[in-house]
């Protein structure tokens, strides 16, 4: 098990943390939090220009080819560039559904230009009774749907019987309503509320029976793409907090010379470092097709709680300055929080944990994804 990045993967690590300095700085992080669509159209054409938007789609696809473990090491750098928009939601979790449940002229037809930037899909996962009736059409509500307001498309997920159905529908259809909601972590979250949409075999993805094995797979690279920006964020902190102890002077002195502060730093550094490692052995199982449930709630659990207890720490390092709003910190935080929520939050990650050690969810049902 060797964790040492690729030649490769250096190159895009260092090629993405220099065009994240250039193309997507503090200021223009401060202007699109405050911005109703949180989206900066120049930022993801350089992003898609670069291959990232097709990180993970095959080159006869127009893709880069790339692996999970790619995708994990590029999302840490945009995590910590605090880079917002639907990179997690369309580049990775609609992608990896795409690719596999999508038919061959589905796939020809979307992923080409999801890799060229063009085209954006957000999943719906979390519903309010969201089901098809008994002629074929689709109504109720889907909550805390990332960028809907961007996408083209939609991934819905609904309850079929035993299983999961898989849907793909275009935004426009009919019947198909989508409603801000409001977040704290800078995530331009929606409720989307299906009115008897009409929904033929052609919007179907995937095998029948084989639905909730799908959508677990693609929910496993999104809570991983999740907790690399954590990760990403954690170590800006971490970074940020340090030079601030470096330059602080109090008291005649750097803050760094008091013992207090040197360790709540060193605190920083052991949750940081521990919450990658986590994360990178768990992308290299998945990666490798190895069983990886336990892994990734590990991981995610982990860092939930660990960069989560990084930001919070920094803040008492910074004092006044690091609770404004003309600072980055709050926003690196509210990354995290937010992060630390999605696919799943630190208990029920904590409870895939316990069942892949072999204890049981008490009262029988195992929640999982």
């Amino acid at each position: 098990m060797d964790f040492r990045p690729s030649p490769a993967q250096q190159l895009l690590v260092s090629t993405a943390r220099e065009v994240l300095r250039k193309h997507c700085p503090p200021e223009l992080i401060q202007r699109l939090a405050l911005d109703a669509r949180g989206f900066d159209d120049a930022l993801w054409r350089t992003m898609a220009e670069l291959g990232w938007a097709g990180l993970l789609i095959p080159p006869e696809l127009g893709g880069s080819g790339g692996s999970l473990l790619d995708v994990i090491l590029l999302t840490e750098e945009m995590g910590r560039a605090g880079v917002p928009g639907p990179f997690v939601a369309s580049a990775v979790v609609a992608t990896s559904l795409l690719l596999a449940a999508a038919g061959a002229e589905q796939r020809k037809r979307l992923l080409p230009a999801m890799a060229a930037g063009e085209r954006l899909v957000s999943v719906a996962l979390v519903e309010e009774g969201a089901a098809l009736d008994a002629t074929g059409r689709l109504t109720g509500r889907k909550l805390f749907v990332t960028d809907a307001h961007l996408a083209d498309d939609l991934i819905v997920v609904v309850r079929d019987g035993a299983d999961l159905g898989i849907l793909l529908l275009p935004v426009d259809r009919p019947g198909i309503t989508r409603l801000p909601l409001d977040s704290i972590g800078g995530d331009r979250l929606f409720e989307i509320a299906f009115d008897g949409v009409v929904v033929g075999a052609d919007d179907r993805l995937g095998t029948p029976g084989r639905g909730r094995e799908l959508v677990a797979e693609a929910l496993r690279a999104g809570a991983l793409a999740r907790t690399a920006e954590m990760v990403g964020a954690g170590q800006r902190v971490l970074e940020l907090a340090v030079e601030h102890a470096r330059t602080r002077v109090q008291g005649g002195r750097p803050i760094g010379g008091y013992q207090a502060i040197q360790h709540a730093c060193a605190d920083l550094v052991r949750d940081v470092d521990a919450s990658r490692g986590l994360l990178y052995a768990a992308a290299w199982k998945a990666d490798e097709r190895l069983p990886d449930d336990g892994d990734v709630a590990m991981a995610k659990a982990y860092a939930g709680e660990a960069c989560l207890a990084v930001a919070r720490r920094a803040h008492q390092i910074f004092g006044a300055i690091g609770y404004c709003e003309e600072h980055v910190l709050h926003l690196l935080h509210k990354r995290i929080l937010a992060a630390s929520l999605d696919f799943g939050d630190v208990a029920e990650n904590l409870e895939i944990v316990a069942r892949a050690i072999g204890l049981s969810a008490p009262g029988g049902g195992p929640r999982g994804y």
